[in-house]
């Protein structure tokens, strides 16, 4: 019955997009940004409390296991392999007390359980086993949805020369749509990679990633994001 369901869904769905394509090409819309000369991999909150059942904050198990997993492993391969810079951003709180005078969630407790994901609690917000980082990578700690607000984000990419950004993770509809449309705005340019994306609502991928590649980002397949990764070429050889 899910199946029958999700297939109905999809069907909409591509009507939908069929239909608004027509008036965003005839507005304009729907350009492209291009790949650049140096890439960085931004990986958004694939830790245990959104990739492993069990959380409030866990996303459709289906597709992180059988999708975004491999696809990112792809992903992490080629950047290595070659050299490109990757950070992977996660989310955790130290002050969960939603009672406090003060406390690092902000307001944003008021609208989802974000209490849940304490900083004191790490194997929570660890970066999943299957794609953990390695020495040179760097884990960075955000409070917000995008990971460029209140963050040395950018200031880290610029410093390394980057122009480009091939983001994935969770959510679709807030974490990696925030983290896209704020890269854009500080200038880089942007990649949505289109099997590493997820979220916990059916629908809400395939619609966000069909509204992100008309205003913020290029989406890309994981094939296409690794050729580019191989073929722009590996620091370590142009340092050599």
């Amino acid at each position: 019955m899910q199946d029958i369901d999700n297939r109905e869904l999809n069907r909409m769905l591509q009507q939908a997009f069929d239909a608004s394509t027509k008036i965003y090409q005839e507005r304009g819309f729907q350009r492209r940004i291009g790949f650049g000369r140096r890439p960085a991999l931004v990986s958004v909150d694939l830790a245990n409390a959104w990739t492993r059942p069990g959380n409030p904050f866990t996303c459709d198990q289906e597709a992180m296991d059988n999708e975004i997993m491999p696809g990112m492993q792809r992903l992490l391969k080629a950047c290595r392999t070659n050299g490109h810079p990757v950070i992977h951003v996660t989310t955790a709180y130290e002050i969960t007390d939603r009672n406090a005078p003060f406390t690092d969630m902000g307001l944003w407790h008021c609208k989802i359980p974000i209490e849940v994901v304490n900083l004191n609690d790490r194997a929570l917000w660890a970066i999943d086993a299957r794609i953990a980082p390695v020495e040179g990578e760097y884990t960075l700690l955000k409070k917000r949805a995008s990971a460029f607000h209140g963050t040395g984000l950018g200031g880290i990419l610029r410093a390394a020369g980057v122009d480009t950004i091939l983001v994935t993770g969770v959510t679709a509809t807030a974490c990696v749509r925030t983290t896209i449309c704020d890269g854009l705005a500080d200038g880089f340019r942007t990649i949505a990679v289109r099997e590493c994306i997820g979220d916990r609502v059916p629908g809400a991928v395939a619609w966000n990633l069909y509204d992100i590649d008309a205003k913020f980002a290029d989406v890309h397949s994981v094939d296409e994001c690794v050729d580019y990764l191989d073929s722009v070429g590996s620091t370590r050889m142009a340092a050599e």
